[in-house]
């Protein structure tokens, strides 16, 4: 049977790379990969949907899937998953040192709904007690001024976010006309002027696991829904790659006899992760994962970045929510 060819784009991740190189093949299909940094590959294929398979922002995907955009769908991968209490940056020298203080003050946001950000405002709301309607949001790019929102909001009553389009976030708080910003990318005054809200925040984002459950999730993997009407199979087949490379990778960084990467203990901090997460400390797959997906997409619609409240069903096609078993 002829193969068939599929373009992906990804980041270079350890975990992703023995399917991104074809040392674990996609079974029925050729892979074309292309190594593209988050925003480039995010912003090309939201906008012109330029290639089949794509990993993609969680906040986008579930904010167009709410908007009943069906041209693509997910598959349970999740090749980034950052916590984000280490992304509330504020001014040095400033006056705020607990997330509590943020209720009423001014906090700027690259995009509204951006993941990382709709994480860290469910983590203010939620865990901070910062209602959504107590703060001024800015929304801004970071470093550069004109960054804009990919996809259409819909914000709750009384919650309002105007855009900036002719300063940086940076610039803002340095000049005290914002006294925070959730950024997933360091401002470019980091340890210049502005500081981590949690300095030591390693600890206080394990506490929130223990508490909560959730390990968020960034990104996902995507696919043209035209590729699975033709191709029904390489949902599963896709997914069973990406495990397989997982496997292999979660190996590798377990292996103390020689060093898989430039990192000293990397297999005792493998053990903490298993200690901390679970034996898979890098799950894929729905019911893994239930408790972080169902808190993003609670804090997704109580944000106004989903148009509807959405079932966790609803964002994987029905042929990778169940397996065969022997």
């Amino acid at each position: 049977m002829e193969k068939v060819s599929l373009t992906l784009a990804i980041g270079d991740y350890e975990h992703t790379r023995d399917l991104a190189t074809g040392q674990v093949p996609v079974q029925g299909a050729d892979l074309n990969v292309l190594y593209l940094p988050p925003e480039e590959a995010f912003f090309r294929f939201t906008f012109f949907r330029e290639w089949e398979v794509s990993e993609m922002s969680m906040g986008k995907y579930v904010s167009l899937r709410s908007q009943e955009d069906n041209g693509i769908a997910a598959i349970p991968v999740f090749p980034s998953r950052v916590f984000r209490q280490s992304m509330i940056y504020v001014a040095e020298g400033g006056q705020i040192t607990k997330p509590e203080q943020l209720k009423g003050k001014r906090i700027g946001v690259p995009e509204w709904a951006q993941t990382a950000v709709i994480y860290s405002r469910g983590y203010l709301v939620h865990e901070a007690q910062v209602p959504l309607d107590s703060v001024e949001w800015i929304q801004a790019g970071v470093n550069q001024a004109g960054r804009v929102e990919k996809v259409k909001l819909k914000l709750p009553k009384g919650v309002n976010c105007r855009s900036e389009p002719e300063r940086s976030l940076t610039d803002m708080l340095l000049a005290g006309e914002l006294d925070a910003i959730l950024s997933a990318r360091p401002p470019r005054a980091f340890g210049k002027g502005i500081r981590r809200l949690f300095s030591d925040y390693e600890p206080v984002e394990a506490a929130y696991f223990t508490k909560t459950g959730i390990f968020p999730i960034m990104h996902v993997i995507v696919i043209k829904t035209e590729v699975l009407e033709r191709h029904p199979w390489i949902a599963m087949n896709l997914f069973k790659a990406f495990e397989e490379a997982k496997r292999r990778s979660m190996e590798r960084l377990a292996d103390i006899t020689a060093s898989h990467a430039p990192l000293a203990w990397l297999g005792p901090y493998t053990e903490r992760m298993k200690k901390l997460f679970g034996e898979d400390f890098w799950p894929y797959g729905l019911e893994k994962n239930r408790a972080t997906l169902q808190a993003f997409v609670d804090y997704a619609y109580e944000q106004g970045v989903c148009h509807r409240r959405l079932k966790l069903e609803e964002l994987f096609p029905e042929q990778v929510l169940t397996f065969f078993k022997v």
